[in-house]
């Protein structure tokens, strides 16, 4: 069965808490030797509708630690929901990778993806939400403390996705 990663929100504390020790693990496995090429053969396509540095190479570098492959596609090859519809997008790429990740304006998009997508959808930012950010943000909080629960969290900046995201995952982990 087909699982995407939109929100926060979608997932319980169980199941987020199972993927952050998933994470503790490869990367402890990682810094000790590398990791075991679990997605040998997998590859993930990437939409940027939006730049980043960051997200392009975290996915990229995840992907090719774990033995798989990440395929870029920048706005202008895509067009998404323009020059393409986001339908057709998503069932051609699921045709040929493994995986989505999009980087979208709107937070429509990434439903809409995920909705016609026969493969996982990732949501890598919207205009409403930064699931993996807020995950990147636990796992730090809880590599630096030990533990989630009872830690005080302050945020500063926009009320944007990012602050969004945070709040989900905060509430949901205590």
């Amino acid at each position: 069965m087909k699982k995407d990663f939109i929100s926060i929100q979608d997932f319980t504390p169980e199941e987020l808490q199972s993927m952050l020790d998933l994470a503790i693990q490869l990367k402890k496995e990682y810094f000790s030797g590398g990791n075991p090429p679990l997605l040998k053969g997998k590859v993930l396509g990437m939409i940027f509708q939006k730049p980043s540095l960051r997200t392009r190479v975290s996915f990229d570098m995840a992907m090719r630690h774990l033995g798989g492959d990440a395929l870029y596609l920048s706005p202008n090859e895509i067009g998404l929901g323009q020059r393409e519809s986001i339908a057709d997008v998503a069932r051609v790429l699921s045709g040929y990778v493994h995986a989505i990740m999009a980087r979208v304006f709107a937070h429509e998009h990434v439903l809409e993806l995920a909705r016609w997508a026969s493969v996982p959808v990732i949501n890598g930012l919207s205009d409403y939400d930064h699931p993996c950010q807020a995950m990147a943000d636990a796992l730090t909080i809880l590599e630096k403390f030990g533990t989630l629960k009872g830690i005080n969290v302050t945020f500063v900046g926009d009320g944007n996705n990012v602050c969004v995201s945070l709040m989900h995952i905060v509430t949901k982990l205590g």
